[in-house]
């Protein structure tokens, strides 16, 4: 399902159910149809339907909504071996952690707003009448280390661009994990239909601002003293790159 096409069910249950199953992130069938007071045939047949149109997707017996996503890739490098595929719901809390983890830096301020909704939120991937929102993973031995994020408004002004985070834990740099997570997400952006991807970072993350540079972003503007970090006022980059 791409993240542009109007949501449309046909039907009231139907809808209802594709709701429940966004906004909770992975549910259980039997709960679903019990909490929505459907009855199991109907319901069954809306859930069949809701697959048939690439809305939902079943996954280890529990419903979740369905993105096109790509599959997982596998990378090899001279001491480390990683892998790139598509966050499931059940990534949530590695990349909660992760994103955690490189916000203690204090340099990455736009990245730990996104942990905090997710984690509040308790539901990975959305796509609503106001939002859309899609995670690819970076894993080693099957643990998160590293995530891309992208986000964006369901606004008809404002459906060309979206909102980008990407981050490594430390201890796993400089093995070009960044790059291909960056170079994932863009490649999922520009196959929707997005024609701007940008970002906001301080300018003390004078390495997040070389790393994007490096790969084609460009500073489109400069908000003086935006943040305060550590008693220190601190300029607001705003980078982006057209696809």
């Amino acid at each position: 399902m791409k993240f542009a096409e109007e949501l449309e069910f046909g039907h009231e249950d139907r809808k209802g159910i594709y709701q429940y199953v966004e906004r909770h992130g992975a549910v259980d069938p039997d709960e679903t149809q019990e909490s929505l007071r459907i009855d199991p045939g109907g319901f069954r047949h809306h859930v069949a339907i809701l697959k048939r149109d690439g809305r939902i997707e079943e996954v280890d017996g529990r419903l979740q909504v369905a993105l096109e996503a790509g599959a997982e890739e596998e990378y090899v490098t001279d001491d480390l071996e990683f892998h790139i595929r598509p966050a499931r719901q059940e990534d949530l809390a590695g990349i909660v952690g992760a994103i955690r983890q490189v916000a203690e830096e204090k340099t990455y301020i736009v990245a730990e707003s996104v942990a905090d909704e997710i984690d509040h939120q308790e539901a990975l991937l959305r796509h609503n009448e106001l939002e859309s929102r899609m995670f690819f993973v970076a894993t080693v031995e099957s643990e998160v280390v590293g995530w891309v994020h992208l986000n964006a408004p369901e606004l008809d002004k404002l459906s060309h661009t979206a909102e980008l985070t990407v981050g490594v834990l430390e201890d796993y740099r400089g093995h070009g994990i960044g790059s291909h997570l960056l170079e994932r997400g863009l490649e999922w952006a520009g196959s929707n239909s997005y024609e701007k991807v940008y970002q906001s970072v301080p300018s003390s993350n004078e390495d997040a601002i070389a790393f994007l540079e490096h790969h084609g972003w460009e500073t489109e503007a400069v908000r003086e003293d935006h943040y305060k970090l550590n008693g220190h006022y601190v300029d607001e980059v705003m980078m982006a790159v057209e696809l």
